[in-house]
Formats: structure tokens, sequence, C-alpha cells
């Protein structure tokens, strides 16, 4: 089968000739590490299924220039492409927390001025002046094509960007109208940008960005996301699916099981990644939930870390899912730098044998 093939018959629940084969990648510490073992970037082990997917359309845009504003031994303080500052550790900047120290938005008109100039639909820009040659070609595509609004796809994650979490938050209580404000911006935005992209080609997925949770719970409760969040799903689930859009993801790390049948009811149908650590099972959440959602990943990347048995246990937990269908198993996220190479190896060998 094509990668294309293989991949909508696992999300309709059709016969495949196997599951696809991905996983989100490693730390730079963690290829660091691997190539003292062995690793060589150029002939890498294991031949990844292709999805082309495409998220960065939607940053702001033209970006901010990253300006340094203090620098001392050991950390950065600068302004970054979306006009935050932060402030960074120099020695591991990919994959240390930074501070934010300034969001980019405190005001209403602070909230206005960025939409005006950073925020507008024009692909010539954002893709390329040749943005309808480029997406028109998709049209007899043999892989997937994934328009996923990493971080400015979402009516949570995207509006902690510009406000930081905290000012967020408040707003639900505090201003609820200047949260609908910028809730309306973003699904008009999210529109402009599709209906302009489904002009020249259909999509297999479209996907929100929300990363709305931590270890033990959502950072805003269902009932909220209900009132203030699913109006604007809706709106744009309601009108890609009239465009001939069939599959809608989500992203949140954390536990979401609170949020899962909100998002069902807002038109969402597929999940990911489903942080094992944050007490999410994919097992668990198909007994409860049914074929109506498709759930990607969720395989404990920690057991790497444990040797050869541990990953085989872990693998045989999600084997018999996989053959169910509509689920894509792989690492519920990026491997850390105390994963070898060795057992790296072995636990996308172990992954390869339950597709």
């Amino acid at each position: 089968m094509e990668e294309r093939e293989r991949f909508l018959a696992c999300l309709n629940y059709q016969n495949f000739d196997r599951a696809p084969l991905r996983y989100f990648g490693a730390w730079p510490e963690t290829v660091e590490r691997w190539k003292n073992e062995g690793y060589d970037p150029d002939k890498p082990p294991f031949v990844l299924d292709r999805w082309d997917w495409y998220g960065s359309w939607f940053f702001p845009h033209p970006p901010f220039a990253r300006t340094v504003v203090e620098e001392t031994d050991n950390t950065i303080l600068y302004l970054n492409h979306e006009g935050i500052l932060l402030r960074e550790r120099k020695d591991q900047p990919q994959s240390s927390m930074p501070q934010f120290v300034r969001f980019p938005v405190e005001t209403r008109e602070d909230f206005r001025r960025f939409w005006r100039e950073k925020m507008q639909p024009n692909l010539a820009s954002r893709i390329g002046p040749d943005w309808r040659q480029k997406l028109s070609a998709y049209r007899n595509r043999t892989v997937p094509l994934i328009i996923v609004a990493d971080r400015w796809g979402g009516f949570f994650g995207p509006l902690r960007n510009l406000l930081g979490l905290e000012k967020l938050c408040l707003l639900f209580y505090e201003d609820p109208a200047f949260l609908e404000e910028m809730m309306e911006n973003l699904a008009w935005f999210l529109i402009s940008m599709m209906d302009r992209i489904l002009d020249c080609t259909d999509i297999d997925v479209f996907g929100f960005w929300e990363d709305m949770a931590y270890k033990t719970g959502p950072l805003v409760g269902p009932d909220l996301v209900r009132k203030y969040m699913v109006p604007r799903y809706r709106q744009v689930v309601d009108y890609l699916r009239k465009r001939g859009v069939k599959f809608f993801s989500l992203d949140s790390d954390g536990n979401i099981s609170s949020l899962i049948p909100v998002w069902l009811d807002a038109g969402i149908n597929i999940l990911y990644p489903f942080e094992v650590q944050a007490g999410m099972d994919v097992c668990q959440v198909r007994k409860q939930y049914g074929k109506h959602l498709r759930m990607w990943f969720g395989v404990d990347k920690r057991v790497a870390t444990l040797g050869k048995q541990a990953i085989d246990q872990e693998m045989a937990r999600v084997a018999g899912l996989v053959r169910e269908g509509g689920y894509i198993p792989g690492p519920d996220h990026s491997f850390p730098p105390d994963v070898s190479y060795e057992h790296f190896c072995y636990f996308m060998e172990a992954l390869q044998k339950i597709l």
C-alpha cells in the first residue's frame, strides 16, 4: 500500500497491510548521545512512513526580529519570533524550560495591533509566491496531507502565547468579552487560511493545537471549554467539513481525560499524543469511547530507558488496539537523553513488529 492509502485505511477502520510507522523524534542532547553510540544521521536505521505535515504557515507573520536584551555567562534574554520576551539557558536552549518574562498582548489595543500586523491570511507571504502551484500539486498525492495549525491553531494554546497562562486563565472570569473577541478572530483566521488552501487541494486532516493540560488535568475545566471554545471549534469544523475535510485532530499533552467528550462533541475525531506519564491509556480510552475517536501514539517512551523486557511489555499492551484500526501507535513524545541508542533501536524494532 502507498502511504496515503495505508493512512486512510487505518483511520477508516478498513483493512491495511500494516499501520504507519511514525515517531516524534528526539531531543538535541539525545541525538548527540546517539552519535557517540553509533548513530549516523545520514543513514537512519528505520524508514518512516512519509506524512506531509505543515504547521508553520499559521505563525505570526512577518515574524518578530530576534532581539537580544541581556546576556550572561549562563543565560540569554531575548525577544523571540512570536513576540515573547524569554530567558533561556545557553547550554540546553531547546530542551530546557525557558522563563517567560513578558508576552506581546496586555490590552485589547495590543491584541488588535498584533492581529492587524501579524495574523493576516496572506498565503503568498506565508507559503510563497507559488503557493497555488505548490498546493495544487497535492491533488494527485500518494502521501497524506496534514495541515496542523501548530501553536496558532486553537482557542487556548495560541491565546496563552499571546497573554501568558495566568492572564489567560483569569480572563475566563474577569473579561470574557475580550476572551471571545480573540477567539472569534482566531476562528476567522483559521477559516480564511483554510478557505484559500482548499481552493487548491483537498487535505486528509486538519489539526488544532492546544497543549492545555498537565499531569493531573486540564488548565481550564470542561464547563468553560464547552461555553467558550466549543462554539469556535464548531465554526471551524463545520465550515471545513462542508469543504470536504473528514478528519480533525487535536494535540494536547497532559491528562486530557475530562476534555475528551467535550472535544468529541466539537467534531474533533483524532487526539494525540496520550502522554502515559500523565495517566493517559489508549486502551482504556478506546473502551470508553469506541471507534468514534481515532488515536495517534500513546506508547510510553519511558520504557526505552528500562530495557528490552519493559519495551516488549509495553508493545504487547497496545498491540490489540493496532489490529482494531483507528489507532496509529508511536512513542508519546520525543526521546529524552537517558535513552541509549541501543534501546531506541530495540524500541523501534518492537514497534514495527506490532504494526
